[in-house]
């Protein structure tokens, strides 16, 4: 319904208000310049608007993850995907099945097999181009062992913070806050690591450094060679046969006793191109952080020395550089991790992430109902360290980053010749080779 109008004077360099309605045009020709009046139309305010936020990630690469713990799935829509890149379910459920529960004792007793169903973006075996929707239903319901926590606040968990938001939250389960989410991250991740190492043979490797007060000596793992096979050997996915048998044995000793521990996921990138990232605002690391941080039960992150590198002097802590003998400018070092003035150079990306331990624990403590009352609480379900499952999750967001990164550089850096002098083109896709296992 159109909007009624008026025409409104207001006074122009000091001078008073006139009805410009009872004026005749002589006497408005008579009008001095210190009293030329301005007619505007006023306009209704504009009707309030508010976006959702907080469930998409990316600009260029952009992911929407959506669903809840226990309702009837969870999945993710994925913008911006690059068309005729060769994608089927199978390039997923790799990573799924690393991120589902169930899958050891160390694990949530949760029964999900997490199958996921591509229903858009995808004809032929390859990306169309347009938003690519994944969906995983949830198969082992269990609002049941959630009647207490409708009522009462579980300790460090989300509960009572959502109510304070929103003033009603989904009463099974955690909702969006629950690892369950993290479905639609790993689908979406699994493109974009798929993408990288197509485009750049880029690959992305997490694995468990630490948990509890098990910690992996530095310099154990090679990461020049280490391998998703070695990762994925133990339960507890650390690559060090050794320490992968003391961290389950401290994941055994909280388990049997209804608690749970944490740790740290460190992540590698080998072949990370070069000039990822921007200055200032929207530096590499600080997107990784934002990242990382993003997932349920972290803590902590740092990149490279990290915190280390404070006990260093800056003759101790430079990354000095040579060129090797292919004329490629390279680091005899990288306390960097990787990143320098918020970009790529090209060495191994690293960076390590804390995980506290899991709020959901089989002992009973002191809470308020949501009426304000105090209680105690025995909760059920969850894992006895959330470490070991997070590895394909932190994968997965790393990639969203690299992802996101490498399409924004195209568009600002290389949308014009480069300067073949001081920027390295990618490699051709080897998008035929891909195809031919399609």
């Amino acid at each position: 319904m159109a909007s009624s109008s008026t025409l409104t004077s207001i006074s122009f360099l000091g001078s008073s208000r006139i009805d410009t309605a009872s004026l005749s045009s002589v006497h408005l020709r008579k009008l001095s310049i210190s009293s030329v009046q301005i007619s505007f139309r006023s306009r209704l305010p504009k009707k309030l608007q508010i976006n959702a936020a907080g469930s998409t990630f990316g600009n260029n690469f952009r992911v929407t993850t959506f669903g809840e713990s226990h309702g009837g799935g969870v999945g993710c829509i994925i913008d911006g995907c690059p068309p005729r890149i060769p994608l089927s379910e199978s390039d997923m459920q790799v990573d799924l099945d690393r991120r589902r529960p169930g899958q050891s004792r160390i694990a949530t007793s949760r029964k999900e097999t997490d199958t996921c169903k591509i229903s858009s973006g995808v004809s032929e075996g390859q990306t169309t181009g347009t938003p690519i929707h994944v969906f995983v239903p949830n198969t082992d319901q269990r609002g049941f062992d959630y009647n207490e926590m409708s009522v009462a606040y579980r300790p460090s968990h989300a509960d009572a913070t959502y109510d304070m938001k929103y003033g009603v939250r989904s009463l099974q389960g955690g909702g969006r806050s629950s690892a369950r989410e993290t479905i639609g991250r790993v689908a979406a991740g699994a493109v974009a690591k798929k993408i990288l190492k197509l485009y750049a043979g880029t690959e992305v490797l997490a694995y468990v450094s630490q948990v509890h007060k098990v910690v992996l000596p530095e310099g154990v793992v090679d990461h020049d060679s280490l391998s998703l096979d070695q990762i994925e050997s133990n339960i507890v996915r650390c690559p060090d046969p050794e320490y992968a048998e003391k961290m389950i044995a401290a994941i055994d000793a909280v388990r049997v006793k209804g608690d749970t521990v944490g740790g740290v996921v460190t992540c590698i990138v080998r072949n990370a191109p070069r000039g990822l990232g921007s200055p200032v605002f929207d530096k590499l690391e600080a997107e990784l952080a934002k990242a990382a941080m993003s997932l349920p039960a972290t803590k902590g992150f740092e990149f490279g020395s990290g915190f280390a590198g404070t006990f260093l002097s800056g003759s101790e802590h430079n990354d000095e550089f040579y060129t090797n003998e292919h004329g490629r400018i390279r680091t005899r070092t990288n306390r960097s991790g990787g990143i320098q003035g918020g970009i790529s150079n090209g060495e191994i990306i690293n960076l390590r992430i804390a995980f506290k331990p899991a709020s959901t624990i089989g002992r009973k403590q002191h809470t308020v109902t949501r009426d304000k009352k105090e209680t105690e609480l025995i909760a059920r379900g969850g894992d006895s360290c959330v470490v070991p499952r997070a590895v394909p999750v932190v994968e997965a967001m790393v990639a969203l980053v690299l992802m996101d990164q490498l399409m924004a550089q195209y568009s600002q850096s290389y949308l014009f010749p480069i300067n073949s002098d001081l920027q390295e083109p990618l490699a051709i896709p080897r998008l035929e080779a891909a195809k031919a296992c399609v």
